[in-house]
């Protein structure tokens, strides 16, 4: 019931879309419309550019999405195991944690160059200090008894780690990952407008710079529907995951 509702509620919100773009209650130059988004598409995919730049920022996401995640826990990890490690960075954590990312930009560009690689970049000054302090949190929140009983039976940290804070942080892990899904697509974008010469947030500068507001609007379209579905699998990782280790 609840997945029909969803269908439901985004069949009518472009159903509703069209209409009035059609009757000119809004104008489709602004605010285009589904029926010309797909002849945008259509458009893309006959000049044979639709799936390069799809290519691009999806592979620059996952990329960016999958060094987040394993750096940030594995600092998360450090910062756990060394009491005196995690006193000494907290506060340059939180500062970081504050910074506004985007004005790092061009400080990427000049130190990696204009490539993928300061798009890549920018993802992680995004989503990495979010995730080692999200992660960090997780870790310090399980039972310290538990921690206890192992070392008591001659267990050592390494075994606490992975017997103990591992397994019961999944959760938080997880939650972790879903947040990263957003924030490594934000940081993609971001990065392409500012150097890319491909990819869908190019697409976005570039139609918005030529008034093409179609083809700002159906990469917008696109990117709701990749991040959508890298959500998905997330979800499906969850899924997995408590099905194998019941948490």
């Amino acid at each position: 019931m609840i997945k029909f509702t969803q269908i439901f509620l985004l069949l009518m919100s472009f159903s509703l879309w069209e209409i009035l773009a059609t009757y000119k209650i809004i104008d489709p130059f602004i605010t285009s419309q589904p029926s010309r988004i797909i002849n945008t598409i259509v458009t893309l995919y006959k000049e044979g550019v639709l799936f390069r730049h799809i290519f691009v920022t999806c592979v620059e996401t996952i990329i960016g999405f999958t060094l987040g995640t394993l750096l940030g826990t594995l600092i998360a990890i450090i910062l756990w195991w060394s009491e005196f490690i995690s006193k000494v960075s907290e506060p340059y954590l939180v500062v970081l944690n504050s910074l506004p990312k985007i004005a790092l930009g061009p400080v990427f560009i000049v130190w990696i160059g204009a490539g993928p690689a300061a798009i890549i970049a920018m993802t992680l000054a995004i989503s990495l200090i979010v995730t080692i302090l999200e992660v960090l949190n997780g870790f310090m929140a399980i039972d310290k008894d538990k921690a206890k009983l192992v070392q008591a039976f001659g267990g050592t940290k390494l075994q606490v780690m992975t017997k103990v804070i591992l397994p019961a942080s999944l959760p938080t892990i997880i939650n972790a990952l879903k947040v990263n899904v957003g924030l490594s697509w934000v940081g993609v974008i971001v990065g392409e407008f500012l150097v890319s010469k491909a990819g869908l947030g190019y697409l976005i500068v570039y139609g918005g710079q030529v008034f093409k507001l179609d083809l700002v609007m159906t990469s917008v379209m696109i990117l709701s529907v990749a991040a959508a579905l890298m959500y998905q699998g997330v979800v499906y990782l969850e899924k997995l995951l408590i099905k194998r280790y019941e948490v």
